[in-house]
């Protein structure tokens, strides 16, 4: 009788339990925008392949989000700008080339590679080129992308997209173009995620 007693006890706590995980504005994500938010579900990481933290974010984090993220919930990334002076910019446009002409798994790795792992300083457009050269991409292919309409129209939104969510710091996540998560708040990168998942929903 006493065992039948607990266990119906812990039945009518059961749910109780699980309504507990309610995340809040103000402490675990902030609204960016007041709007309807995007069209469809997605998570928006913005990185620099400058920083180290978004390196290991790339290898650990990333490949776990691609793999668990919810049906339908789609996943972009967006390249600040304001990490690394002017080769902020250029790393930005990497970034776009790369998503242009396809080749974009390939030469993140390379670009984060050649940072962190191969200490490679980059000081010019040039530098950048020859790295894509080294991978196997035209260079006359990295030139035409490079100063096409369609990168320069994906640099400019990633740059607008930043400021519109006051990207201070990255790794950062912002779900549906509404919500920007708190880092500040979470305790583990499993937080970060069970976050924009929960916002996702939201929509």
């Amino acid at each position: 009788m006493k065992k039948a007693l607990l266990m119906a006890a812990a039945l009518l706590l059961a749910p109780l339990t699980v309504s507990a995980v309610e995340y809040k504005e103000g402490v675990h994500y902030t609204v960016i925008n007041d709007g309807p938010g995007t069209a469809k579900p997605e998570i928006t990481e913005f990185f620099s392949f400058y920083c180290p933290h978004c390196f290991n974010f790339s290898k650990t984090v990333v490949p776990k989000i691609l793999a668990e993220k919810p049906e339908g919930v789609a996943f972009n990334q967006a390249h600040v700008d304001f990490i690394g002076k002017e080769m902020g910019v250029e790393m930005s446009r990497a970034f776009a080339v790369a998503h242009q002409l396809n080749v974009d798994e390939k030469m993140d790795a390379a670009l984060f590679s050649a940072i962190h792992e191969k200490k490679q300083h980059f000081t010019s457009r040039d530098d950048v080129r020859a790295l894509f050269v080294a991978n196997g991409v035209d260079g006359k292919a990295f030139d035409a992308a490079a100063d096409s309409f369609m990168v320069k129209a994906q640099m400019a939104k990633m740059k607008r997209d930043t400021e519109n969510a006051k990207i201070s710091g990255v790794p950062a996540i912002v779900v549906n173009g509404k919500y920007r998560v708190e880092t500040g708040a979470i305790k583990s990168y499993d937080e970060l995620l069970d976050i924009a998942y929960y916002l996702a929903k939201k929509q």
